[in-house]
């Protein structure tokens, strides 16, 4: 939110045009071969000693020219890729390793190891090849989701600001090669290790390489050769962040030969990250087997006290072990999460941690800025107002006002931005591109301007001054050029421009300027003030005794698709608030145009935001918000239990979106600080992105939840037929082997489908639910309970119906109860439907991957009944007209109760309603 502030623009050094120890105007030279560690040129490994002009030479390039385009490329290659093995890929070794070191697996194993013992060795063959299934399904999966949060990382690359051919360009960090010369501002993330050659208030974070917590300020001045790491005050390292300031460098060391590339061979084996939502599902898991142990144990020594045979009761507990095992629910929720940080990232929200998924569709406030995510970060001056006048100017205006050159020139010379060759080439602050293209349009061009002042000192941004200053050749003397906010620029003038001469400005003439202000901020325009000041020597304090210029309103209209995002979001339940340190009127005045303010809501400005703590309902805008309020903000809404997306892009913005619950950085105009504490990146910066995120996050629980009670439900059923028949003294309806097929076959296929399904039309019409409540709260387990019983008494009355009734023989009676139970358990797919969708096209019918995933499994459940050779291994015979009646009948009854049930309640609750 930072370039919300006209004081936060991001400030990169530019064109130099003084000299640095005699290195201007210098041809790039040969570069010796030699190197050090790899990636370090030879002769550089102590540039922090050297002076600038010597370690320019020694790299063979220039400060104003870079390296040419062909140097680079045969660099690069001659030295690699800046790249660092911070982290191993996964290896495939250590997921197989993984999937084996699970209570299933062990349970798994103890019931093909009790079988073998009492030598079944069919029932052994069996639960080893389940288990080498499982083993392999999960491994697949798993592997496939890391891959895929691997690759995630290449959308998050970093870039850097180059100096090549003389001109300024942004490459992915990779491509560093050392001799280039790289432009630094605060909020960047140091790409290679860098000899500074010049530094404007310029300072870094190096705790994590050298565990200093005090950002330490940094010069272009050689200090000695012994200094530490944490006294080379001349030298940026990889990996650390600036905090503050600019600065331009050259880079002496890329890769594995940086400081922190030594640090780094000792490579971190990668361990794939768990979401708390993983880590529930494998702990319900780990649940379940001991429970299921205890039944098991419990129910065999019941049978075994009633008489009944000792083998048969433990192929009983065998099967009650291995029918309760949710062996699919780790497994297909490695995949859906998997799945939706890749559907995020192809929507433009790169998740950074795993746990965002889950607690965006939680998300209650949204707390966004306004320059480039509500509005369209497409800047155009369109009024500058000066003492002798306003002058409103239109797409290819030509020509000033009486005044204006004098306020367009310092606009262009206080400036760090660069227009390119052509439409689309500049770089840098989409705001000080729009001051270089409203100079030029008047006939002044950057490069031109500095030819006849040249730069000799800049002071990047200070939160203390909230503003900017270059200082410039001018004559016999100096010229201060200086651009920021509005007021504080107001306070440093002692003077202001008729367009004749300057004259004291005094408070009257403030107030007449403020008034200005708001005038060109009800028009929706975001507003800075110019001012300059000619001096006899350089070192002077740049912020004080100014002449002021006058303002300029720039408008940067507000996104098309950011009204029905934000009515989206009030649907949802989610209040939108803007955060910004843009002027108060100005923020209105979008705020109303995209639909977060209405008539009669509050607007804030920076002072009063903590008295808002107490009273944040009815507060649609904060204006003029500093980065300590910001954070005061997030924790506000969080004491009242919101959960809070936050967005920002700046240094300052980094304790914030570290607070929130979800920190959503920008990925094209945010600082690589923002990023590092952010939760989600936005890749195009857009306001609407946040809440597809959101939408799909509520997907991803929705769909999660909905396997898991399938899964669930499922093998509950199992577990209630086997334990019945047990405890009714009766034959064993169902046999281990058939059970351990359909856990592989009914409950896999249909639960991966549910977890690639599209979600409720209506999902970000419902409010976000509780960050506490469970993946399985008690209103899941009761319907679990109920369908599982629903099963298990279809299934019990296909078998009394078989033996009593038709009179079928042992095995038919068997084929029967096992058909039946598995056909119902594939129709149980349709009850996973939410409970206010329509009947015949909601979320599940629509999902081809459900049909998919049934027509696979009948053919699976079909195909060994009429294979004598799977028949006999599974105990099946071929089904006659006469049951395949009994089964279809019997495994579709409840299905029908489960919806007759559904729509009751729904009637009911509609009733209850009006």
């Amino acid at each position: 939110m930072a370039c919300d502030q006209v004081h936060q623009v991001r400030q990169p050094v530019r064109e130099r045009t003084a000299a640095v120890d005699g290195s201007h105007g210098t041809e790039p030279a040969g570069l010796d071969s030699n190197t050090v560690s790899g990636n370090t040129p030879s002769g550089t490994q102590d540039s922090h000693a050297l002076t600038a002009r010597t370690v320019l030479t020694r790299l063979g390039t220039s400060l104003h020219g870079g390296l040419p385009d062909a140097e680079a490329r045969g660099r690069l290659t001659r030295f690699g890729p800046n790249l660092i093995a911070t982290k191993e890929r996964a290896r495939a070794h250590v997921l197989l390793l993984h999937q084996l070191a699970s209570p299933i697996v062990y349970l798994l194993a103890a019931a093909g190891a009790l079988a073998l013992y009492f030598g079944d060795w069919q029932e052994a063959a069996a639960v080893v090849a389940v288990l080498v299934v499982n083993t392999g399904l999960g491994f697949f999966t798993e592997m496939r989701a890391v891959r895929s949060v691997e690759g995630l990382r290449a959308l998050g690359t970093r870039s850097a600001r180059v100096r090549r051919d003389g001109h300024v360009r942004v490459l992915a960090a990779e491509d560093l090669v050392p001799g280039d010369i790289v432009l630094i501002e605060g909020g960047d993330a140091v790409p290679a290790d860098i000899r500074l050659i010049e530094a404007s208030n310029l300072g870094a974070d190096e705790s994590a390489l050298t565990g200093e917590s005090v950002p330490v300020d940094k010069s272009g001045d050689p200090v000695a050769a012994d200094a530490r790491l944490a006294e080379r005050s001349s030298m940026l390292f990889r990996g650390t962040l600036v905090t503050r300031g600019s600065g331009t460098g050259v880079v002496v060391a890329t890769g594995s030969g940086t400081e922190l590339g030594g640090v780094s061979r000792l490579v971190e084996q990668a361990e794939p990250e768990r979401s708390p939502l993983e880590r529930r599902l494998k702990r319900l898991s780990g649940q379940m087997v001991w429970v299921v142990l205890a039944i098991a144990v419990v129910l065999a020594g019941f049978g075994v006290a009633s008489g009944q045979d000792l083998r048969l009761m433990t192929e009983a507990s065998i099967a009650l072990a291995v029918a309760a095992i949710p062996e699919g629910l780790p497994i297909v929720a490695t995949l859906t999460l998997a799945r939706g940080m890749w559907r995020m990232a192809r929507e433009n929200a790169l998740i950074e941690r795993l746990s965002a998924v889950e607690t965006l569709g939680a998300t209650t406030v949204i707390l966004t800025d306004k320059t480039g995510t509500l509005t369209e970060n497409r800047m155009t001056v369109r009024r500058l107002s000066m003492p002798s006048g306003e002058q409103a100017l239109a797409e290819g205006f030509s020509g000033t006002a009486s005044g204006s050159e004098r306020l367009l020139r310092v606009a262009v010379l206080c400036n760090d931005a660069s227009l390119g060759q052509g439409p689309g080439q500049g770089s840098g602050d989409p705001m000080e591109q729009a001051l270089l293209r409203a100079g030029r349009t008047a006939g002044l061009e950057r490069a031109s301007l500095l030819r006849d002042q040249p730069l000799v000192r800049k002071h990047a941004f200070d939160a203390g001054t909230r503003m900017m200053a270059t200082v410039h050749a001018s004559g016999r003397g100096y010229l201060i050029a200086v651009k920021g906010a509005p007021e504080a620029v107001l306070a440093a003038s002692w003077h202001v421009d008729d367009g004749e001469r300057d004259r004291p400005l005094d408070e009257v003439g403030r107030d007449l300027w403020r008034r200005r202000v708001e005038e060109l901020g009800t028009l929706g325009l975001r507003v800075i003030a110019c001012a300059d000041r000619r001096v006899d020597t350089a070192g002077i304090h740049p912020f004080e005794e100014l002449t002021f210029l006058g303002l300029l309103g720039l408008e940067d209209p507000a996104r098309e698709d950011v009204p029905e995002a934000v009515a989206a979001c009030r649907d949802a339940g989610i209040r939108v608030v803007m955060v910004t340190g843009d002027h108060a009127v100005t923020a209105r005045s979008i705020a109303r145009a995209v639909g977060i303010a209405r008539p009669d809501d509050r607007v804030r400005e920076g002072g009063t935001v903590d008295e808002a703590a107490d009273g944040l309902q009815g507060v649609a805008v904060f204006a003029r918000v500093s980065p300590a309020e910001k954070l005061s903000l997030v924790r506000a809404y969080q004491e009242r239990g919101d959960v809070v997306a936050m967005t920002g892009d700046g240094v300052n913005d980094a304790p914030a979106l570290k607070q929130a619950d979800i920190g959503v950085a920008m990925g094209r105009r945010g600082t690589d600080v923002a990023r590092e504490a952010a939760a989600m990146v936005l890749l195009d910066d857009t306001f609407p992105t946040i809440v597809g995120a959101i939408r799909e996050g509520r997907v991803i629980f929705d769909n999660i939840r909905r396997f898991a009670a399938y899964l669930l439900a499922c093998n509950l059923s199992e577990v209630m037929v086997v334990g019945l028949a047990v405890l009714s003294a009766l034959p064993l309806p169902i046999l281990p082997l058939q059970i351990l097929y359909l856990n592989v076959v009914t409950d896999v296929f249909p639960a991966f489908a549910l977890a690639m399904g599209e979600g409720r039309d209506h999902i970000l019409q419902q409010p976000p639910r509780d960050p506490r409540e469970p993946v399985l709260g008690r209103p899941q387990w009761v319907r679990i309970a109920l369908h599982a019983a629903v099963m298990t008494a279809a299934t019990f009355a296909a078998l009394l119906v078989g033996e009593f009734w038709l009179t079928l023989d042992r095995a038919s009676v068997v084929t029967v109860t096992f058909l039946t139970l598995a056909f119902a358990q594939l129709w149980q797919v349709f009850n996973m439907r939410a409970s206010g969708s329509q009947l015949f096209r909601n979320e599940v019918t629509r999902n081809p991957w459900v049909w998919a995933a049934l027509l696979l499994c009948t053919v699976l459940l079909v195909g060994p009944a009429y294979a004598p050779s799977l028949g006999a291994v599974l105990g099946l015979v071929p089904p006659d007209p006469g049951m395949w009646m009994l089964i279809l009948s019997a495994s579709l009854t409840p299905l029908l109760l489960v919806q007759l049930g559904t729509m009751v309640a729904g009637m009911q609750k509609r009733d209850g309603q009006a």
